[in-house]
């Protein structure tokens, strides 16, 4: 193995931080993430609700 060859896992984690297109976790929609914990669009960070705290409404199934 070269110095240059690097393990798949090395790879990936090498990339997990970077920005890339996500799902929001709030409408749904995809967006640009500037970084791998972003996960709530700017849209959603936007509204009024999302501001003073107010939690989505979800829909659950009941099962735990």
């Amino acid at each position: 193995m070269s110095d240059t060859a690097l393990p798949k896992e090395t790879e990936e984690a090498r990339h997990h931080g970077e920005p890339k297109l996500r799902p929001c976790l709030r409408c749904q929609g995809h967006f640009q993430s500037e970084w791998a914990g972003e996960r709530i669009c700017p849209r959603c960070k936007g509204t009024s609700a999302w501001r003073s705290g107010i939690p989505s409404t979800s829909v659950t199934s009941g099962r735990r």
